[in-house]
């Protein structure tokens, strides 16, 4: 990913949640995926994104992405679930699951969605120790450590790029100023690193950014974008329209032209190649050599 980061075409990162979410947006050409915190929030417990996943969630989760996919994965690591110590455990614990980079965010326990209101902070100084934290307890230069900061909604612009200021002389290989509120400040932003640290921007349906599109925000200066809970919010009505069908209808019948039939989905799966593998190890297929 950090290689890919220099390139000057911005790196689109669409959110998973789970290993079949990343099997097809790897199968749709993603060069990089986002496993959103949030999205597991939703998806694994059904709850909103207010801190109630678990590290262990996250990370058996993360676990089971990177042995389906080899595609880079950002992974969404919140405020490290704690403090410096649990943040450098919090590393080593995702970097042996796969990942190729890793988020750490400056809000305080419990944190909450970066575009809910009611949000807190832990102090600069707290989070520059983090990030130095998780750099010393990465293995690989190369696992990128993504330093984010909440601090507009909570002290304003100019805190929160003095903030980002402070994370980037910490060691962060990456900034994420989290939910500017206008297409001129996110300019503002970008003029500010421009050439010193690679950028991330978040877009959320809904959310206190503007959506813009991946074009706009490269000419912008942002190096990267994460799409986070597009996904679900894509897959929810879908999933009314489907319960609904079924339960007034008894049946999928309407719906089929719309549905991946059994066939199409062990195709995308692999299933014959997986099932000729274990018949390999099994000798059916040896050849004798």
């Amino acid at each position: 990913m950090q290689n890919r980061l220099e390139n000057e075409r911005i790196l689109i990162a669409p959110g998973v949640y789970d290993a079949l979410s990343a099997v097809v947006a790897t199968n749709a050409g993603a060069e990089a995926l986002y496993l959103s915190g949030a999205s597991i929030a939703y998806t694994k417990v059904g709850q909103p994104d207010i801190g109630l996943v678990s590290v262990t969630e996250v990370c058996d989760t993360l676990d089971r992405i990177c042995d389906r996919v080899k595609t880079p994965v950002l992974v969404d690591a919140d405020t490290g679930f704690g403090n410096a110590l649990n943040t450098a455990r919090t590393v080593r614990a995702f970097e042996r699951a796969g990942a190729s980079a890793i988020q750490l965010e400056d809000q305080t326990l419990p944190k909450r969605c970066g575009h809910l209101k009611g949000k807190t902070l832990v102090s600069s100084l707290e989070m520059t120790g983090k990030i130095q934290a998780a750099l010393d307890a990465r293995q690989s230069s190369g696992t990128l450590i993504v330093a984010r900061t909440d601090a507009i909604a909570v002290e304003g612009f100019e805190a929160a790029l003095d903030r980002a200021e402070s994370y980037r002389e910490a060691g962060a290989d990456v900034l994420f100023i989290e939910a500017p509120e206008s297409a001129a400040d996110m300019k503002t932003l970008c003029q500010r690193f421009a050439g010193r640290i690679p950028l991330l921007a978040n877009m959320v349906e809904g959310g206190n950014t503007p959506l813009l599109p991946a074009a706009e925000l490269q000419q912008l200066g942002y190096a990267m974008v994460i799409f986070p809970g597009g996904l679900v919010r894509w897959l929810l009505p879908q999933m009314q329209t489907y319960f609904a069908t079924v339960l007034e209808h008894g049946s999928t019948e309407s719906l089929s032209t719309q549905m991946l039939d059994f066939t199409q989905l062990n195709k995308l799966l692999g299933t014959d190649a997986m099932i000729a593998l274990g018949e390999r190890y099994e000798g059916k297929g040896n050849t004798g050599q």
